[in-house]
């Protein structure tokens, strides 16, 4: 029960790690506010780990939705303990491709703007929500994700990429900004997780993936659920503007 009583709020919760992530943090006794796009699945989700729990449907590029949201959260549970930064999309694509000094096929404009909108003004627009709060009430928890992508980079993930590197940034900039206030700041970078979206790719990418992995295995949400609850405790009460690797050891190329 190392979360007992704590209020946290997942992003992006209705399924793969988000739901994870909820499933763990409510068996170690926390009280959940989860958003998500996807209404169903939210609130089912919410339903079946207990009438404790609220489901919102937000949308996290939408400054007012999100603060309308906190706003919620706190009238009826009081306070803000944790905040996990999942929600996240993928709009992949090369920067240019070139065929016979043509170019055939770009990432368009509005996939750059998309990802980032939801991975990157997301994460600022909930993290400056909750932030006042958790002043208020003498200290918490932010937790952002990012991913080994961020750190190394990927082929045809410029915009993917450059959200999650941007967010390991941010992760340190608000440790140093919010510390003086008890607020702790750290992201987790996963490597490739066997989530829905994952494991309904082809298997010849399935067995590369896992091929690139010196454990030999995909991630399971679950992986980064235990990773977010250490860093949520108190068990972490001095790490912060840390970003940890969760990627059974690969390096991106090798």
């Amino acid at each position: 029960m190392r979360l007992h009583h704590k209020v946290c709020l997942i992003t992006g919760a209705a399924a793969g790690i988000g739901q994870a992530t909820a499933e763990k943090f409510a068996q170690e006794g926390a009280i959940l506010a989860l958003c998500d796009l996807n209404e169903e699945r939210g609130r089912n989700l919410a339903t079946t780990l207990g009438p404790q729990h609220l489901f919102h449907k937000v949308n996290v590029a939408d400054q007012s939705a999100v603060r309308a949201w906190v706003d919620q959260v706190v009238a009826q549970k009081g306070r803000v303990d944790v905040l996990v930064n999942n929600a996240g999309i993928l709009r992949d694509g090369q920067l240019v491709k070139m065929k016979e000094g043509e170019v055939v096929k770009q990432m368009s404009e509005a996939d750059f703007d998309l990802v980032i909108s939801v991975n990157l003004k997301g994460v600022f627009n909930c993290t400056q929500a909750v932030t006042p709060q958790m002043i208020r009430q003498g200290g918490g928890v932010i937790l952002n994700a990012s991913s080994i992508v961020g750190l190394d980079g990927n082929f045809g993930q410029t915009n993917y990429v450059a959200t999650k590197a941007a967010v390991v940034g941010m992760t340190k900039v608000w440790a140093r900004e919010l510390g003086r206030y008890n607020i702790r700041v750290n992201a987790i970078a996963p490597g490739f997780i066997a989530t829905e979206m994952v494991n309904a790719m082809p298997e010849k990418v399935l067995a590369g993936m896992r091929d690139h992995t010196p454990l030999g295995r995909l991630g399971s949400p679950a992986d980064i659920a235990n990773a977010y609850t250490f860093l949520a405790s108190d068990e972490a009460s001095y790490i912060s503007g840390e970003t940890l690797r969760v990627d059974g050891g690969i390096v991106i190329g090798t």
